[in-house]
């Protein structure tokens, strides 16, 4: 008989036997209902991470299913996600124009990064590397980049172009310039799916309201004609600086594709030459001249997508000619024997094409064609220029990709009583991103929302998802068609009503109430994202280092009391119980571990407790809150013992846990203090000391310390 207990440390789907008809039934149904959320979602995501939508359907076939398959959780619902989505984008985009074939291949790769790096921590079991990563810093995140979210999709929602820049909020500054252009029906699209979903989730919670408001709004797009494109010669723009700006582009175009042939042909020269000896300086010369030509292509294509940025800020308005021929005016500016359409006409697409065409857009925006059937499976292109670039980026996607879905199987666990194991999550979340890179996906995580529904909808096993992967399957055989007409605001929508339950500003002032320190950590990590976004890879690695920081200065000046006997028989710290020092024994208490950060602070505390009271003549260190000690730490306790020992001063250590001391045994330091002055308890080394004192003929009396 088959060991499935054994089997299944490796292949965790196998906890799922013995399957029965009625856990079939119910992992079908909610498999079925996660469907109907993450086709939509997944497609919004998709546009959010800089991608065509459906590559977000790509991103919800297989990583969906493999995380489940090798995951520990049986409810946790992979996929594409805010978050992440939007740190694949910012990462890229400043290496590739969003949307380009570039970018794409970039989006691919650092999926599979992305996968490594998880896969690796899985193996090593070194899951708790995630713990760099403080819950404050990522509440302070997750705050900032749902607002950032939110903000990037106001574009789509207003009918206008964003640029993209250096600046996240100089983008959206720039969308605000132009609220006059906003095209009405693109934001009644938009304001009608926030209204449907919002109205499902607010009175029929049960209902698929993404799925209504993607059908509802699909629908009347596709009756009223809300696309509006049309592509005609450079030579219909009418407009001087517009047609400079074209004619550049197509030149640089043309320029870039030069380059590209000359890379080609350095790249085949240097392949011919292999690894003889011989010709090392003509291999280092190719590679000096391969190197140019990159840079000459980066160059350009910067250039473009600059004019890109520019050109989208031209608005045009439509005129038909007597003889049929089609012209585009500067909007506000048709001459006057002419007459415009009354219809705002943007440049959407720069010259391509051997016929030097521009696509402009009139209407609102819609997904458009996508492409049928399954994504083709092959080996994400590798870029060994930019893994490196890339390789900080796919760290961070890794670990708030992971803490993301952690943080949902915990507490889905809870209701179920289900053990997680979070090493098996983070090789399930590998994994998945791995499989996902060739089968052309961008990186993904666990989803709050999908996991939820999937979880109320009754899902027993980690088959929900499969089945959930399936009917992704089916849609794109069968339902891309029908997709064609959904509006790009519509997405916006989905995309702003996926993210408004993440901004939680209360969890921030929680975190300043627990600590003033974590409330700092929160606080600068959200300032930190908001300013350097689009790059939001630096605010969190700002805000963990952060947090660090301010940990390190934590334990560096913990928390010192000097104790006395509270009447109820307790020792507590004087200054606060209001309590007199004994003449006889000062007792100090230190919390916190003991090393090289915080050993100077230990000796001045216990130099300045002996100076507050030079009569006594013991010292006690109260050490039950000291759980460690460092060769620093030891140090320091042997130079103290010393000293105190010249000015007639006994130092005893009372309530020493076993690992401080075996450090003490270890190096010899049990010797150095006197077995007989370490103590179990800070009440046998009060007695003691008092007992050496009238030994010694010192008066005890009224001393207060004591029992």
């Amino acid at each position: 008989m088959i060991d499935l207990e054994r089997f299944s440390r490796f292949l965790p789907f196998l906890r799922w036997l013995p399957y029965r008809q009625e856990t079939l039934r119910a992992d079908f149904m909610a498999g079925l209902t996660v469907a109907l959320v993450l086709v939509p979602q997944s497609m919004a995501y998709a546009q959010l991470a800089g991608l065509p939508p459906y590559y977000g359907l790509y991103a919800a076939f297989l990583p969906v299913a493999v995380a489940a398959l090798f995951g520990s959780s049986h409810q946790l619902a992979t996929g594409p996600v805010a978050v992440v989505s939007l740190l694949t984008a910012s990462s890229l985009a400043p290496f590739a124009a969003p949307g380009s074939e570039q970018f794409v291949a970039l989006a691919i790769m650092l999926a599979l990064l992305v996968g490594l790096v998880q896969l690796s921590l899985g193996i090593f079991r070194l899951g708790v590397v995630v713990n760099f990563l403080s819950h404050p810093v990522i509440v302070g995140f997750t705050n900032a980049a749902a607002i950032i979210i939110g903000l990037s999709q106001l574009n789509k929602l207003f009918g206008v172009p964003m640029g993209r820049s250096e600046s996240f909020l100089a983008d959206i500054w720039g969308v605000l310039q132009l609220i006059s252009d906003i095209h009405w029906p693109t934001l009644v699209m938009g304001v009608l799916s926030l209204v449907i979903i919002w109205g499902f989730r607010r009175f029929a919670p049960r209902w698929p309201g993404v799925l209504i408001a993607v059908t509802v709004a699909t629908v009347i797009s596709w009756q009223i004609g809300f696309e509006k494109t049309t592509t005609v010669p450079a030579e219909a723009i009418e407009d001087a600086e517009a047609r400079i700006l074209l004619d550049a582009y197509r030149q640089a175009e043309a320029r870039i594709d030069e380059l590209n042939a000359a890379l080609l042909d350095k790249a085949g020269a240097l392949k011919k030459l292999g690894r003889d000896d011989g010709q090392a300086r003509t291999r280092a010369e190719l590679n000096y001249e391969i190197e140019l030509l990159k840079l000459q292509i980066k160059d350009r294509e910067d250039e473009n997508r600059r004019r890109t940025r520019a050109l989208r800020a031209f608005a045009f308005e439509r005129v038909e000619l007597a003889d049929g021929a089609v012209r585009f005016y500067p909007a506000g500016k048709v001459p006057a024997d002419l007459k415009g359409d009354g219809r705002h006409w943007r440049i959407t697409r720069g010259v391509h094409g051997p016929e030097g065409n521009v696509r402009l857009s009139g209407g609102g925006q819609v997904v458009g064609k996508i492409p049928e059937g399954l994504p083709s499976f092959a080996w994400p292109k590798i870029s060994w220029d930019m893994i490196g670039t890339l390789l900080s980026t796919a760290v961070v996607i890794s670990l708030v990709g992971f803490m993301e879905a952690i943080s949902i199987a915990k507490a889905m666990a809870a209701k179920t009583k289900q053990r997680l194991d979070p090493n098996q999550e983070l090789i399930g979340q590998g994994l998945a991103n791995i499989v996902g890179s060739f089968s052309q996906a961008f990186p993904v995580s666990g989803s709050f929302s999908r996991s939820a529904v999937n979880l109320n909808a009754g899902a027993v096993t980690g088959l929900s998802s499969v089945i959930t992967a399936v009917f992704v399957v089916l849609t794109l055989l069968f339902l891309t068609p029908l997709l064609y007409h959904l509006p790009q605001a519509t997405l916006a929508a989905v995309i702003i009503m996926a993210v408004v339950g993440l901004v939680n500003f209360k969890a921030i002032r929680h975190a300043w109430q627990a600590s003033r320190h974590d409330g700092i950590a929160a606080i600068v990590t959200f300032i930190a994202t908001l300013v350097v976004a689009p790059h939001l890879d630096k605010g969190i690695l700002i805000g963990a280092g952060l947090a660090i920081i301010l940990f390190l200065y934590r334990t560096m000046q913990p928390r010192v009391a000097i104790l006395g006997r509270h009447p109820d028989g307790t020792l507590r710290d004087i200054k606060v119980a209001n309590l007199p020092a004994s003449k006889v024994v000062v007792a100090v208490r230190f919390d916190g571990r003991l090393y090289f950060a915080n050993v100077s602070y230990f000796e001045d505390a216990v130099l300045e407790a002996i100076t507050g009271d030079p009569e006594a003549k013991f010292l006690i260190v109260v050490g039950d809150g000291i759980n460690e000690l460092d060769a620093s730490g030891e140090e320091v306790i042997h130079h103290l013992v010393e000293r105190l020992r010249a000015n007639g001063v006994t130092l005893l250590f009372a309530g020493l846990k076993k690992q401080v001391r075996d450090v003490m045994a270890a190096t010899g330091l049990i010797g150095a203090i006197g077995s007989e002055n370490v103590f179990a308890t800070a009440d046998d080394a009060i007695e003691a000391a008092y007992a050496r004192a009238r030994e010694a003929g010192i008066e005890t009396a009224g001393t207060l310390i004591r029992k």
